[in-house]
């Protein structure tokens, strides 16, 4: 598929998605969800693939939603509020779900403002790395009388607690990249000329590891939340029974016992 809207490459099993309209500081439209899909599925399903890193081009990261010209066609039969809730059903959500559940680790790379539905995106990250001139702004309440989307209403909470979650949702006010990496938002803030050399190095880190032992990390801490701790002992249990079968174990083992990196298939 030729983009329009981002830009998707792929080189030594890392494959790095730009959200690519910068004069519009990348906010998001029809067009963009629907591309950031297709390249989303591609990177899940391309063996060549290890890790997904996320970026955006120009000065910010993502604005949110674009107010201007979402490219969500309505016939004229939906209220204002109906639209909405249409835009969320059929792009917005399926894209954050998308991002949720996407079976790789998934860094990303905040160079710049990230508002509003661009926070959800960025969460959604397994590693998240910000430029220390970038921040975070939840404008959906103080500013539209809406509530947070994108995820961040689920996010936020877990991450950074129901008083600096509620506050950020209510107040509107910029989270600097630095005082969200304190709050564990995101893992780490970095000068802003070394924020994609940082962001590809953990990447390409990330890249040598074990396909099947990453995607499985993420399922297991992603059940944490709603598990007993019976339940999640039970599931740690059958994982490792799993894994411990493949070879990438056997490979790990001897490595470690022989005192060099493991080389994973």
């Amino acid at each position: 598929m030729d983009f329009t809207t981002i830009t998707l490459a792929v080189a030594d099993g890392v494959a790095e998605l730009t959200l690519n309209r910068p004069k519009a500081l990348n906010s998001l439209t029809k067009t963009l969800i629907d591309e950031m899909r297709v390249a989303l599925g591609e990177a899940a399903h391309d063996a060549a693939v290890k890790v997904l890193l996320i970026t955006g081009a120009g000065r910010g990261f993502c604005a949110g939603a674009d107010l201007a010209d979402s490219g969500f066609p309505n016939d004229g039969s939906r209220s204002p509020g109906q639209q909405v809730a249409h835009s969320m059903e059929i792009g917005y959500n399926p894209l954050a779900r998308d991002l949720g559940s996407f079976p790789k680790p998934v860094v990303v790379a905040v160079n710049g403002v990230c508002a509003g539905g661009g926070v959800g995106l960025a969460l959604a990250g397994d590693i998240v790395l910000a430029a220390r001139s970038a921040y975070f702004v939840q404008v959906f309440g103080p500013k539209l009388g809406i509530v947070p989307d994108v995820g961040v209403t689920w996010y936020a909470p877990r991450l950074v607690g129901r008083a600096r979650a509620r506050a950020l949702a209510l107040l509107g006010d910029r989270l600097p990249a630095e005082k969200a990496a304190e709050w564990g938002l995101i893992w780490e803030a970095v000068d802003d000329d070394k924020l994609m050399s940082e962001a590809r190095a953990l990447a390409a880190r990330l890249a040598k590891g074990p396909r099947r032992g990453f995607a499985k990390i993420k399922e297991v801490l992603d059940a944490s939340p709603s598990n007993s701790l019976d339940a999640q002992l039970e599931l740690e249990r059958v994982t490792q029974g799993e894994l411990a079968d493949l070879p990438d174990f056997r490979e790990g083992v001897i490595a470690f016992l022989q005192k060099r990196e493991p080389v994973f298939q």
